[in-house]
Formats: C-alpha cells, sequence, structure tokens
C-alpha cells in the first residue's frame, strides 16, 4: 500500500514514524555502534572563534551587501528564482569567516580568528606527541595552512581530490611519528581513510550535511583506534556559520529519518531561513 506524505507533513512526527515504518523492510542498516560497540569514546566540540576587527569589519560589509541585495532580488522573483544568487552569497560569507584569503589572493597572509586557533592547537597536540586531521571543503584555505605550517617546521602529509597513490600518503602519517598532521578535504577524505593514528579532528568549516561531517571525523574513529578522538568545528561567532549550526539542529531530523545523504541546502529553505542566515 503507498502512502502519500507531502512536504508539509515533513514535521509531523507521524508522518516521520509512517514513512520511516514503510522504509524500514527495504532498508538493511547496521550503525557502527552495533558492529563496533568496543570503540574508545568520541568527543565533539564546537570551538567559536572570535574575528579581529579588520575580519569582522569586511565579514559586516559583505552580510549588508548580500542582505539589501538578496532580500530584494527575493522578493521580485521568488527564492527558486534566486537560488543561484543565494548559494553564491552565502557561499562567499563563510569564505569570509574562514579567512579573508579566499575571496582576495592578495590577503591570504593576513591573521583570520580560526587559523589562530588551529595553529594554537595544534602546536599544543604536536607538543604532546599526538597526532591530528584537519579537513576543509576548500582547498586554497589548506593551502594557506600549508603555508604556515611550513613557516613554523611543522610536517604534514595533504589529500585533496587531485592527489594520487593517496595510500602512500596514508601510510606515511599512519606509521611516521615525524609526521603529525594530515591535511584533507573534505571531499576526498570522507570515505574510504583509516587515519587511527589520529586522536584529534578538526574541521575548519561547517558543512551543510551532518553526515558528511560525520564520516570526516571517523576517519579517526573506526575499527583498529584504540584512544579516545576529541573532533572540533570550529565556528566564527556571529557569522552566518553560526546560523547554518542552527538550522541544521531544526531540520536534522527529516534528513535522518529518511537517511538522505545528499542533502541539499536549498530543500526545505525558507524566506525566513534566508532572513535569519543573513541576520
Amino acid at each position: 500500500q503507498l502512502v502519500k506524505i507531502d512536504a508539509a507533513d515533513s514535521q509531523d512526527p507521524k508522518s516521520r514514524e509512517m514513512l520511516s515504518n514503510g522504509l524500514r523492510p527495504f532498508i538493511l542498516r547496521r550503525t557502527k555502534q552495533q558492529v563496533a560497540n568496543d570503540l574508545p569514546e568520541k568527543l565533539e566540540e564546537t570551538v567559536h572563534c572570535r574575528m579581529g576587527k579588520d575580519q569582522q569589519r569586511l565579514y559586516d560589509e559583505m552580510r549588508s551587501h548580500y542582505r539589501d541585495s538578496l532580500l530584494g532580488l527575493v522578493d521580485d522573483q521568488g527564492l527558486v528564482k534566486s537560488q543561484m544568487h543565494v548559494l553564491e552569497a552565502l557561499l562567499r560569507l563563510r569564505q569570509a569567516a574562514c579567512h579573508p584569503g579566499l575571496l582576495d589572493p592578495d590577503k591570504v597572509h593576513e591573521p583570520s580568528a580560526k587559523l589562530d586557533v588551529l595553529l594554537s592547537q595544534l602546536e599544543e597536540i604536536i607538543e604532546g606527541g599526538h597526532k591530528a586531521l584537519v579537513f576543509s571543503q576548500f582547498t586554497s584555505l589548506l593551502a594557506i595552512v600549508k603555508t604556515h605550517l611550513d613557516q613554523k617546521g611543522i610536517v604534514y602529509e595533504y589529500l585533496d581530490g587531485q592527489t594520487r597513490k593517496r595510500q602512500q600518503h596514508v601510510e606515511r602519517f599512519q606509521e611516521d611519528p615525524a609526521c603529525p598532521v594530515f591535511l584533507i578535504s573534505l571531499k576526498a577524505g570522507g570515505l574510504g581513510l583509516n587515519l587511527t593514528a589520529a586522536e584529534y579532528v578538526f574541521l575548519l568549516d561547517p558543512w551543510w550535511n551532518p553526515a558528511v561531517e560525520a564520516q570526516a571525523i571517523d576517519r579517526a574513529h573506526r575499527v583498529g583506534q584504540t584512544k579516545r578522538v576529541f573532533a572540533y568545528r570550529l565556528i566564527c561567532s556571529g557569522t552566518v556559520e553560526e546560523k547554518i549550526a542552527e538550522l541544521q539542529r531544526q531540520k536534522r531530523d527529516l534528513a535522518d529519518a529518511i537517511l538522505q545523504e545528499n542533502y541539499s541546502v536549498m530543500k526545505g529553505m525558507t524566506v525566513e531561513d534566508l532572513d535569519m542566515l543573513l541576520s
């Protein structure tokens, strides 16, 4: 028997339960907790970074510009027809929150809140004899991190979608005590990597799909790990990143209910959501 559930019913618990019950006979799902219940503890924390004056000024100017232009465009054309402009604005604001150099190559040597926090944490971790994974969806941000690690003489491995002979990079990080950091692009390193030498994971920029973040963290928290894993999400205070995190908390139930791994940022977004993101 087929049951139609409209989008308007998506937040109704009974509708979600009906959908889950209908799909359950056709989905075989075994969670990691079920097959590897002896794994050590995994601790996740969101670290709020406070931008300096220059970075804050840049962000505020961009936010004001996009708020004025986008909300007017949505009023005229509607949210569906404005999708590309909305996505572009959110991307630029997220980049501004990460590092000014993502917007202007001439600013790659300027400071950023996240970079300051990351480098400080990495130095402490390395001094303690531990290893760390650093994820970002922006390879340009990882390039900036590489520059600073080089300046500090910190040895690292690197992996993105263009990297060849991936296993060699993985083996070096896993086996070489002198290589304490692994920089990884989020899409390239989300699956298929066993990096249990790392006890610390840093997510430099939040992603729309919480499942992608979980996959990244689980590169270290998997079978073979014998120590507790500490995962940190770096978010700049007062930016669209905080708003994205709130949006995830509000709408995550539906995504989990239907096991939709490729969550589209625009699906289910309302004008009110957009207004909140740009506030």
